[in-house]
């Protein structure tokens, strides 16, 4: 387990989150609270439609709560406008999507180094950074190949790498291993742990698996929008 310098790195305060449909207001979140320390990895599970999704988009800043609050290091991210939010999530914020969401009109290099673009990295500082982090992923003879040429656990090591390039605070990690096979999943899982806590980073990850949630920290349950400090009960 890592060791958390900060047991309230991540403050969930009384969140709640609804959407409307057909005339109606439907309650994803209700008032969800929770600390989370800095360095650990939390599992977060729950049924489809749960909230699980939503909850990650809202830590993020991608979307804003209807009350409650969100802390990332002493941060308030629902007090930021959407531009503000928009810069802290692309300096301090790494997101990983089951589906793999690479650009295909870039190669895998171009990809990870988009991030650092963004942030204005230099070219020499960045093409570093993507030489390194690919060969750590075991990918770096990849680098000039298009999403489209890539397996689809080569694509998940690349999505890894664009998430972790910058070095985090937090990653947001939505089913990373739910479009892989079982033995490309596994392996993907391994990697994406150990890099985290190489990187210092708090990991969030999002999953139907009661296996993958196992290898976090600890594991949370989202059922009819409260967030419960347990293992769910029900069939998966």
């Amino acid at each position: 387990m890592n060791k958390a310098s900060n047991n309230n790195f991540i403050r969930i305060s009384q969140l709640s989150h609804s959407y409307a449909e057909a005339g109606q207001r439907h309650e994803v979140l209700h008032e969800v609270s929770v600390d989370i320390a800095q360095g650990e990895s939390i599992a977060l599970l729950g049924r489809s439609g749960s909230g699980k999704s939503t909850l990650l988009n809202i830590i993020s800043g991608i979307d804003s709560p209807d009350t409650g609050s969100v802390t990332l290091d002493g941060k308030k991210l629902t007090a930021m406008s959407e531009k503000q939010r928009t810069l802290f999530r692309r300096q301090h914020i790494g997101f990983i999507y089951q589906f793999f969401n690479l650009v295909p009109s870039l190669t895998a290099a171009e990809n990870i180094a988009l991030t650092l673009e963004l942030n204005e990295v230099g070219e020499t500082e960045s093409r570093e950074r993507v030489e390194e982090i690919m060969q750590t992923l075991e990918i770096a003879d990849k680098a000039s190949r298009y999403p489209g040429q890539l397996s689809g656990g080569e694509q998940q090591r690349a999505a890894i790498a664009r998430a972790l390039i910058h070095q985090p605070l937090i990653v947001l990690a939505d089913e990373p291993t739910g479009n892989l096979d079982a033995r490309t999943g596994q392996s993907i899982l391994q990697i994406l742990q150990t890099l985290s806590q190489e990187k210092q980073s708090t990991l969030m990850l999002v999953t139907h698996s009661l296996e993958v949630a196992k290898s976090a920290d600890r594991i949370l349950t989202l059922e009819d929008g409260k967030l419960l400090e347990q293992e769910s009960d029900f069939a998966w």
